[in-house]
């Protein structure tokens, strides 16, 4: 009953410029990211709210040549809120699921690694293994899919001792349905004279 987002919000991938203009200039959509270690599992990657973020990220990414950040506004619709309690327990029960079936299966179940100076996973195989596990349980029992995956992850260095404030903390989207996206524009700059 309230897995709907009332509201629109302002998300922004960070890319290459060539996406940057394929997506913008061009009109393509942006393509949905089918890595095993993505970490809200299949679908277009955004910071919600976090221009500088995204900057950062495509400024680091190794597969970057040219940084751009494509700004979009999206509904987020029917959302797997990872903010939610309710969504939690949903998402605790599937792994539970995805175990036994990996179990039976007889292989190894997928790890989180690949940790980054602070200790954060950057590499979540399990985290995606579970949630398209569970976007793939829904399917075939006929329930509503998910239009957008959304959640909060503590990342970096504290901003100061004794914090669990950190540098990099920010809200991710995964938008598995395009539809939610409902335009794409070039985030502007701030207009100092004001």
């Amino acid at each position: 009953m309230y897995g709907r987002l009332p509201n629109l919000v302002i998300g922004f991938h960070g890319c290459d410029e060539s996406t940057f203009e394929k997506v913008l200039n061009q009109k393509q959509m942006l393509h949905s990211s089918t890595n095993s270690y993505d970490w809200l599992g299949n679908g277009m990657y955004f910071w919600e709210q976090n221009l500088e973020r995204a900057w950062q990220w495509a400024k680091e990414s190794k597969s970057v040549e040219k940084p751009a950040v494509l700004g979009a506004v999206i509904d987020l619709g029917y959302c797997l809120n990872l903010l939610d309690s309710h969504y939690l327990q949903i998402l605790k029960n599937e792994y539970i699921l995805l175990k036994q079936d990996i179990q039976i299966a007889g292989l190894p179940l997928p790890k989180n690694k690949g940790e980054d100076k602070t200790g954060n996973a950057m590499l979540r195989n399990l985290d995606c293994a579970v949630i398209e596990h569970l976007h793939t349980s829904r399917k075939e029992a006929n329930y509503l899919p998910f239009d957008s995956v959304r959640g909060v992850f503590w990342e970096g260095d504290s901003i100061y001792p004794n914090t669990e404030i950190k540098e990099k903390n920010h809200i991710q989207i995964c938008v598995r349905n395009p539809n939610c996206i409902k335009g794409f524009f070039a985030p502007r700059g701030f207009v100092e004279s004001w």
